[in-house]
């Protein structure tokens, strides 16, 4: 009986490891190989419409606002990394669109505001922070830093896993995420620190410090937590364990990038003006 309970307690976490051992030297080889252009903009523009679209169907938007939302979301990603002057005009053209389709489709206004509102905060809390993705591509030293952010994030996030498991006794923020702890944000920060010091040898970064990289890489773990509880927030608030299924055994697509989305402007900030 023990057993049973340790095997099905257990269970999640071999399929999260199993899922990152398979998708990690496929992430690993398509970052270092290809060009920025068009594989990486086109890789930051996928997961960007499949986040946008669970987070619109995480909050009920109705499919006639949203399959024409993650479109435009999709489309102003684009424009805003390949064609930036561009940005402004297009972006007025969205917003002004979908306010048509919203006002033309129902005709009631009742509720048009809890249904245009995920709209917009899915457009600028997944594709205009996944934007800054593009930035550090392309405007710092390249994909050094794109490995340092995500490996910063994937093992800070390990980090605050194990060390909450087995020390985690002080809650963090229950109403939000019960099962976060303070002792596992500071397993968040070391393994952060931890991380960009790895990267920091492996890659050799002109100009980073071992000081330098263990600090840029604990705020990339208290970054990614974060990041964590808000896209916890959301979750709550909507009513769901999971943004979706679409990975086994780790939830959907906003649920991995929950982290790096708020880590990737940070870094990009660090990066480009201190």
């Amino acid at each position: 009986m023990h057993k049973m309970q340790s095997e099905k307690k257990y269970s999640p976490v071999v399929k999260r490891h199993i899922v990152a051992a398979l998708f990690l030297p496929v992430f690993i080889a398509y970052i270092y190989y290809l060009p920025p252009q068009p594989y990486f903009l086109a890789l930051l523009i996928f997961v960007s419409l499949i986040a946008m679209w669970e987070f619109y169907v995480m909050y009920k938007v109705s499919a006639r606002l949203y399959v024409p939302a993650v479109l435009t979301g999709g489309i102003l990603f684009y424009v805003s990394c390949s064609y930036p002057a561009y940005f402004p005009e297009c972006f007025f053209i969205s917003l002004f669109l979908l306010l048509l389709l919203r006002l033309f489709l129902k005709k009631s206004p009742s509720g048009c505001m809890s249904e245009i509102g995920p709209v917009w905060i899915g457009f600028f809390y997944i594709s205009g922070f996944l934007s800054f993705q593009w930035l550090l591509r392309t405007e710092t030293l390249g994909m050094e830093y794109i490995f340092l952010l995500y490996t910063s994030v994937w093992i800070a996030d390990s980090g605050a896993f194990y060390i909450g498991t087995y020390f985690g006794r002080n809650k963090l923020y229950p109403s939000i995420s019960p099962n976060k702890t303070w002792e596992g944000a500071f397993g968040s920060l070391l393994g952060g620190a931890l991380a960009a010091l790895i990267i920091r040898a492996v890659f050799n970064i002109p100009g980073l410090s071992v000081t330098g990289a263990a600090a840029i890489g604990a705020v990339m773990g208290i970054s990614a937590l974060l990041g964590d509880l808000i896209e916890s927030m959301f979750k709550r608030d909507a009513g769901v364990k999971d943004s979706s299924v679409f990975i086994p055994g780790h939830g959907g697509v906003l649920d991995k990038l929950d982290g790096p989305l708020v880590a990737g402007p940070v870094l990009y900030l660090i990066v480009r003006y201190f």
